[in-house]
């Protein structure tokens, strides 16, 4: 992933207001981030332990969601597989990251979830630059297999949510 600035990722929000994206807290570590090994840049907000964001390139252009966690209180498994990178984890390694649709839709309280890594760490699990407790599934596919079908994965769920 290429670099962004902090004004690319404000700008880059599709599914809250300007407004919102301004306030929201951005890492302020941007410079750095291992941009690398990133496809994704996900962090979740330190001051508030249900609100996390990702922003990915989709169609060479920055585009950005907010994100809601589950607090895992309704039965959430004690293991569990994050949808985009497949990594397995322990409990409370994966939760239910809910996301307003854009425009109209998530105005009306329209939303799109899926399991993902509760750290947003995902681009580092496939790269081996982040372990669980579980360790990797064995696996048949590349590296680079394994990467597109995280960024795959992605892109098919931010499209749900733009």
């Amino acid at each position: 992933m290429s670099p962004l600035t902090e004004q690319q990722i404000r700008a880059s929000f599709v599914n809250c207001s300007k407004g919102e994206a301004k306030r929201l807290n951005v890492p302020r570590t941007l410079a750095d981030q291992p941009w690398e090994h990133l496809d994704f840049l996900g962090w979740r907000d330190p001051q508030s332990r249900v609100r996390g964001y990702v922003v990915a390139e989709v169609d060479g252009a920055p585009y950005g969601i907010v994100l809601r966690a589950t607090d895992g209180s309704a039965g959430t498994p004690r293991k569990n597989l994050c949808t985009l990178c497949l990594t397995p984890h322990g409990a409370g390694g994966v939760t239910l990251m809910v996301a307003p649709r854009a425009g109209k839709a998530g105005q009306n309280g329209d939303s799109v979830g899926t399991y993902i890594c509760a750290d947003l760490a995902c681009s580092l699990y496939v790269r081996g630059k982040r372990v669980t407790e579980m360790g990797r599934m064995p696996e048949s596919l590349t590296l680079e297999q394994q990467v597109e079908r995280l960024t795959t994965n992605l892109e098919a769920f931010l499209r749900r949510v733009g």
